[in-house]
């Protein structure tokens, strides 16, 4: 495989492919900092307002890969970098770099990195972790996967878009955090949201509810419990001296059952109370609420899904 490992010159040419709303903050971003920046959409007008901004607008992905060392590619998933590369564009490629920007899952990256290889070209799966507007903002996450000579040759021109962080050689591991972290967002807002519902069956604006629940609460109860009490789940270190699992239990029990006193959805209480349920069979029962990372680590049962 062809690897990249000399830094390119400041400000050097990019090309970004795929111009959605994500693909278009990249190439706006990238010319604002000053690289010249070739960009290729299926839909050609999309680009319009970037070429003229000074973008150049290539003809074909063949021609928009050849024009920079560096292509940035922010299309929907795999099957679609396949389809827009096809064989001329993966010949193009040879030689260069390409950092891969969609969602998916690691197998699928790594069958992209075998790609790429076969392909010479020098490969890095990538994830963002911020919405368009912020790309290019101080403190945004982009997180990347592959060889490190590759990452290390582009950091510069990667850290004009947000705060570039290398997980690993491993390829895959870029969209596993990327799976990881949109989970805990999601987790999290859907609790948000449920117990805005519950203290709302009684008339309680959510407004109000979230200048407690996520100025005042969340960040002593929870966010200081998890960064203070991470190295007890490499560990698999439990100690319920402060609460045990059976207690926990019992407080999920009461959840869903106001919940339903309330009229409100208790589908995710029950959830809840059931993975508690599951640690204590387990026997951890006398363990704390941590515990239950030794069920989310077990496969699900055949016809769980």
């Amino acid at each position: 495989m062809t690897q990249q490992s000399s830094t390119p010159a400041p400000n050097s040419p990019v090309t970004v492919i795929g111009l959605g709303p994500m693909g278009l903050a990249l190439a706006e971003t990238l010319m604002k900092n000053g690289h010249p920046t070739t960009v290729w959409n299926r839909t050609p007008g999309k680009a319009r307002n970037l070429v003229a901004g000074g973008a150049r607008l290539a003809a074909s992905v063949a021609d928009a890969v050849a024009a920079s060392p560096l292509t940035v590619v922010c299309l929907k998933d795999y099957a679609t970098l396949y389809e827009v590369f096809g064989s001329a564009a993966g010949a193009a490629a040879a030689g260069r770099a390409l950092v891969n920007l969609n969602s998916g899952t690691p197998k699928e990256a790594h069958a992209a990195a075998s790609w790429a290889a076969a392909r010479g070209v020098a490969y890095l799966d990538g994830a963002i972790m911020v919405p368009p507007p912020l790309v290019g903002e101080p403190g945004a996450a982009f997180l990347y996967s592959g060889p490190r000579e590759v990452f290390a040759a582009h950091r510069d021109t990667l850290a004009r878009l947000g705060d570039p962080r290398h997980l690993g050689s491993d390829p895959g591991l870029a969209v596993l955090h990327n799976a990881a972290l949109l989970g805990l967002m999601y987790a999290t807002m859907n609790g948000f949201l449920h117990a805005a519902a519950l203290v709302g069956s009684a008339g309680v604006p959510a407004a109000e509810f979230a200048e407690l629940a996520v100025n005042r609460f969340l960040p002593t109860v929870v966010d200081a419990t998890l960064v203070a009490q991470a190295p007890d789940l490499d560990a698999g270190h439990y100690p319920g001296g402060l609460g045990t699992m059976e207690m926990n239990l019992n407080a999920l029990e009461h959840i869903a059952l106001t919940c339903e006193e309330q009229g409100v959805h208790a589908g995710q209480p029950l959830l809840m109370r059931d993975i508690a349920a599951q640690a204590i069979r387990d026997g951890h029962g006398a363990s704390n609420y941590l515990a239950v990372f030794e069920v989310f680590k077990k496969e699900a049962a055949p016809g769980a899904r």
